[in-house]
């Protein structure tokens, strides 16, 4: 493994983990196999993140547009969840993770819901890492639900701002990402952060996420200093 100590490390890294059905697919699994393996890659990227010196780390965990999926699928899903957040929140807590959950979480029915309330407030004090876990995260939804938080505050048009816009959506407090990984070879960001990545390096990498580790965090680390961020701006 590279060592990056000396590069640039992005604050905040994103991750569209993608790739589960194909991996367990490949391998003449049900598709939940994938699913199992891929929570065994939320662990190492989280330990990668951290070991990096990285702040904030984002996951999108499960997009509005799933719901469509089979409802046996979206049922392994919401177990998996369940089962990830029981067995792994001691852990978390206990290495200075602060959990955050954006989306419709109450989605997931009463239970989970207040099952991620009570993680969210075990850990708010950590400051090691914040791992922000989209669920039933949508970044259209987002901006909508920002719009008629404006609107309902009576925000006249001329004084709503960029920045005051920010404020209302689900990521008020944190800030954009860096660094937008996506895993499987897939080129899009499938209504993900909309707002938030506007100017996120992209990065595209042929892995499924089941089989992404350490490496291949370090390796988009690597690639990400090599990039020159302009933020719009032309160099002098």
């Amino acid at each position: 493994m590279a060592d990056i100590s000396s590069h640039p490390i992005p604050r905040h890294v994103a991750i569209i983990m993608d790739g589960n059905g194909r991996w367990a697919t490949a391998r003449g699994l049900p598709r939940v196999a994938g699913h199992r393996e891929g929570a065994k890659a939320v662990r190492r990227a989280i330990e990668a993140a951290i070991g990096a010196g990285v702040h904030y780390l984002t996951l999108f965990a499960f997009s509005s547009e799933n719901w469509a999926r089979p409802a046996e699928e979206v049922a392994d899903l919401t177990f998996l969840m369940k089962h990830y957040l029981r067995s792994e929140l001691a852990e978390l807590h206990e290495q200075g993770v602060r959990l955050v959950v954006i989306g419709e979480r109450e989605r997931f029915g009463d239970t989970l819901a207040v099952e991620l309330e009570a993680a969210e407030q075990k850990t708010a004090d950590n400051d090691r890492l914040v791992l922000i876990m989209a669920l039933s995260y949508g970044g259209r939804a987002d901006i909508v639900g920002a719009a008629r938080k404006a609107i309902a505050a009576g925000i006249p048009a001329e004084e709503l701002t960029e920045q005051n816009f920010g404020r209302l959506l689900s990521t008020d407090g944190i800030p954009d990402p860096d660094l937008l990984i996506r895993t499987s070879g897939e080129k899009r960001i499938s209504n993900f952060l909309l707002w938030q990545l506007a100017y996120a390096e992209l990065l595209f990498l042929p892995v499924l996420w089941p089989d992404f580790g350490a490496a291949e965090f370090s390796a988009a680390i690597e690639e990400y200093a090599t990039r020159e961020r302009r933020f719009g701006a032309r160099p002098v």
